[in-house]
């Protein structure tokens, strides 16, 4: 071979056998021989054999308009055939977990990719502040098989029921089924923003049994485009869960 070093060698394809398998930490290789997947339109960076996509959409008409209503939602599109494909977007880290009759909560620009046995929907979560604050909205997946989410930068996962939990709502990425969600004004906040905004006015905050992943980013996709929003006012709201 006229092209000498460990190139070819060091990012050769990867020979797990795993459903969903990472190639590497921002590129996700999917088996298609277990079953069609849906994945995030425009996801798709390579794919080895025969593998189609059609795009679908906003789910149906019940889930077309509350992405409307909501601004929340996931452009999906539908993998089939056979062979391995390769998904990835904008380099962001991706995290792959098996639901088992189970469900998460996932803020909708996260969402990479999961089995077709999993059924999604825009649901509402929160109450009190959240009822005031013009309602937060997520996608929920719910049922058995793999999920694939990204994230900017290593996350960390957190036991909300070790200690109270809090978060920037432009951080959190998932919780898991058992875990209640509030939106909390922080107490100094008004006086905070009275004062140029400390950034930090509205919070999430965490409660019951389960897990809180938060990513180490802010960044938000609002409208298709990236932005670096804090959690003061409109932010938080618009910003959270535009998908």
């Amino acid at each position: 071979m006229p092209i000498h070093g460990t190139l070819f060698q060091d990012y050769a394809e990867t020979t797990g056998a795993d459903p969903f398998t990472l190639q590497n930490k921002k590129m996700l290789k999917v088996f298609m021989q277990y079953g069609p997947v849906m994945a995030k339109t425009g996801s798709m960076v390579a794919y080895q054999g025969d593998v189609r996509f059609v795009k679908a959409g906003s789910g149906g008409l019940n889930k077309m308009v509350k992405s409307k209503l909501t601004g929340e939602g996931v452009d999906l599109m539908t993998c089939e055939g056979n062979g391995e494909l390769f998904l990835a977007d904008t380099a962001s880290e991706i995290q792959v977990f098996y639901l088992e009759n189970d469900l998460v909560s996932v803020n909708g620009a996260s969402i990479l990719a999961f089995s077709q046995s999993i059924e999604w929907d825009i649901h509402r979560v929160g109450t009190g502040a959240a009822l005031t604050s013009g309602n937060l909205y997520n996608v929920s997946l719910r049922g058995t098989g793999y999920v694939a989410v990204t994230t900017k930068g290593d996350p960390v996962v957190l036991d909300v029921a070790g200690a109270p939990t809090f978060a920037d709502a432009d951080a959190v990425v998932l919780w898991t089924s058992g875990v209640s969600m509030d939106v909390r004004v922080d107490t100094g906040g008004i006086k905070s923003l009275i004062r140029g905004g400390s950034g930090e006015l509205l919070q999430m905050a965490f409660g019951g049994q389960g897990y809180v992943m938060v990513q180490p980013s802010e960044s938000v996709i609002i409208g298709g485009a990236q932005a670096n929003q804090s959690s003061g006012g409109g932010g938080v709201l618009g910003g959270l869960l535009g998908g």
